[in-house]
């Protein structure tokens, strides 16, 4: 199962966790998780070009964004983006797990 935890303070969203794997089908060939990670770097990007400054760590099987100086342009890129898993977790039930944490 994909793990997404998103972190929220005064309720905008600045950051998240991605990790895991969907298990929907054999590596390689698994499109929940290709889809989950064509998102990430797009919402990643959106960040990037919108001069959020998102501070971007991959590790093995993880990869973590902050904004350390949230605004409501990165807390809707973020809030579209967890709609977004949202909408695959719809289409693929239990592939991924979401949550918001507040920080």
């Amino acid at each position: 199962m994909i793990r997404a935890e998103f972190f929220q303070s005064d309720g905008l969203l600045k950051g998240f966790d991605i990790s895991g794997h969907a298990g929907y089908a054999e590596s390689g060939s698994d499109i929940v998780c290709a889809s989950v990670s064509s998102a990430v770097q797009f919402a990643v990007n959106i960040l990037d070009s919108f001069e959020c400054n998102p501070h971007i760590n991959v590790s093995d099987n993880l990869i973590s964004c902050r904004i350390t100086s949230a605004e409501n342009t990165s807390g809707t890129v973020l809030e579209v983006f967890r709609n977004h898993l949202e909408s695959i977790l719809e289409e693929f039930p239990e592939t991924i797990e979401i949550t918001i944490s507040e920080v």
